[in-house]
């Protein structure tokens, strides 16, 4: 399986970008990134594993608390892969624009 799939289909998940999204703002126990949803913890704690098995998230130990933390390399690779597309798109909107601007041009020709 090539390393994009896991997580894309990681963050296909409405809660998992929340979660995701929290831990952007720094590290949280899986109290802290349950509080919000109206879940169990065994249920986010399914979701965390979703996250780290696609590398987005990690868990360390530190006496009772097991904080979660953003793996940002994985966003990264996606933003990479995106911004790929994203060069596509403004090619063809830039080669858009310039038909436009032709068709206006030849418009106002045909008007004088």
């Amino acid at each position: 399986m090539d390393a994009l799939s896991p997580v894309f289909a990681a963050l296909a998940d409405p809660t998992r970008r929340a979660i995701i999204a929290r831990l952007a703002a720094g590290e949280a126990t899986v109290n802290e990134l349950a509080a919000p949803f109206e879940m169990s913890l065994p249920a986010v704690s399914k979701h965390l594993k979703v996250l780290e098995r696609a590398g987005l998230i990690s868990r360390g130990r530190n006496a009772q608390w097991r904080p979660c933390r953003l793996e940002a390399g994985p966003l990264r690779d996606v933003a990479d892969w995106v911004e790929h597309y994203r060069r596509f798109w403004e090619q063809s909107f830039d080669r858009l624009d310039s038909y436009l601007k032709e068709i206006q041009s030849k418009e106002r020709s045909d008007d004088a």
